[in-house]
């Protein structure tokens, strides 16, 4: 039985990843501002915690968890997300900073945190996307998110280096559009290839067999090019 810590787990992706990893035996700590969606599952397996991966506080409230119930983490997945659309000129610093505060920050907060329960043979898989891969097609209106998507990776890569004697895998799969509820908000006529369930398919494999083949590694995953 695997422990596994995932965000956004509130609707989308998270919300179905949680559940998948739920059902196959797996213990489930999911964060999320909004808990309430799977915390009305009553899941045996999931334990919700309410979090704001930009308040020092909540991220102290996951390692207590960890530390009193599980003493290990053998699956970190950095999952939420957060876009705004707006033409460049109209970005405020305090769009960007709300945008890496999730997309960024909250990553290295929570990844920082959760080092010490990690060892040889997990992996921490890191959700970026396809606008923040160079040579990749960009969105206009991007600005702030396709930016903290590109900053996640080199991140991970760096960690992967870092941490490369301990056996801890991390990996950055960059997603192509799924039909989420945040991509519905973002481009409310745009209808995407892969819906949320389908993806989190993808993702929960990954997971539990990626760390085999690659670390420090950036997986595009989508079915247009580039």
């Amino acid at each position: 039985m695997k422990n596994v810590v995932i965000t956004g787990t509130s609707r989308g992706i998270g919300f179905e990843l949680a559940q998948q990893f739920a059902n196959n035996d797996c213990k489930v700590l999911a964060l999320s501002r909004n808990d309430k969606p799977l915390k009305d599952l009553n899941h045996k397996n999931i334990t919700t915690l309410s979090v704001d991966l930009g308040v020092e506080s909540d991220i102290q409230k996951v390692t207590s968890f960890v530390n009193e119930n599980w003493k290990n983490v053998d699956i970190l997945i950095n999952n939420a997300g957060k876009l705004i659309n707006k033409p460049f000129t109209e970005l405020s610093t305090d769009d960007f900073l709300e945008v890496y505060k999730v997309n960024v920050f909250g990553v290295a907060e929570l990844t920082k945190a959760m080092i010490p329960f990690l060892k040889q043979n997990s992996h921490v898989v890191t959700i970026s996307s396809m606008g923040g891969v160079q040579g990749s097609m960009k969105f206009p209106g991007l600005a702030a998110y396709s930016s903290a998507k590109g900053a996640v990776i080199t991140l991970s890569e760096l960690l992967a280096e870092e941490y490369k004697d301990t056996g801890i895998a991390f990996n950055v799969l960059a997603l192509g559009a799924v039909q989420t509820e945040m991509l519905e908000e973002a481009f409310p006529d745009y209808k995407a290839p892969l819906s949320a369930k389908e993806m989190a398919d993808y993702i929960y494999n990954f997971s539990l067999t990626g760390n085999k083949f690659y670390n420090g590694k950036i997986l595009e995953v989508s079915s247009s090019t580039p």
